[in-house]
């Protein structure tokens, strides 16, 4: 768990929450509008700082996992304070980043969007936003080590031999 707790991994969505937070304090708790948004993230950007859930080390694309969690949010949140918020960021953020000229991916991924749907639901102690993680990546190894050990399976590698 502990190797997931860097602020650009593990506790990435809580960053993106500190951040979201820290923009509407800046604007004294008031809903901001796209302009006062721009202004937050050339602030947050001059100060050398990044936009938080912004850039992905591989993808060159919106995560689709974040277009995953936008549509559910669309459907079942789309009152939601800091969904509208994270909406505005998506229309704005990337084409800043862009205009830089020193980012190669200014798109959201999964992290710009998970905690604001956490918050939703009522899990508010962004502390245990790593343990989520980890323990929803743990369960997917875990199923497939019991799967090998049921089936007879030797360790699974890249590259190994499927069943058929």
């Amino acid at each position: 768990m502990n190797g997931l707790a860097g602020p650009l991994h593990g506790l990435a969505n809580q960053e993106v929450v500190r951040w979201i937070k820290d923009l509407r304090e800046y604007y004294a708790g008031e809903m901001p509008n796209k302009e006062q948004i721009k202004e937050y993230v050339e602030k947050t950007l001059a100060e050398g700082r990044v936009v938080p859930g912004y850039g992905h080390a591989v993808l060159r694309k919106t995560d689709p996992r974040y277009i995953a969690q936008q549509e559910f949010a669309q459907k079942h949140l789309a009152d939601d304070e800091l969904f509208k918020i994270v909406q505005m960021l998506y229309e704005v953020v990337p084409e800043i980043l862009k205009a830089t000229g020193k980012i190669k991916n200014p798109w959201p991924n999964v992290d710009a969007h998970s905690g604001v749907l956490l918050i939703h639901y009522g899990l508010t102690e962004h502390d245990f936003y790593t343990v989520l993680f980890g323990v929803s990546r743990a369960i997917g190894v875990l199923t497939s080590l019991l799967w090998d050990r049921a089936l007879g399976h030797p360790l699974e590698r890249p590259g190994s031999v499927t069943t058929d």
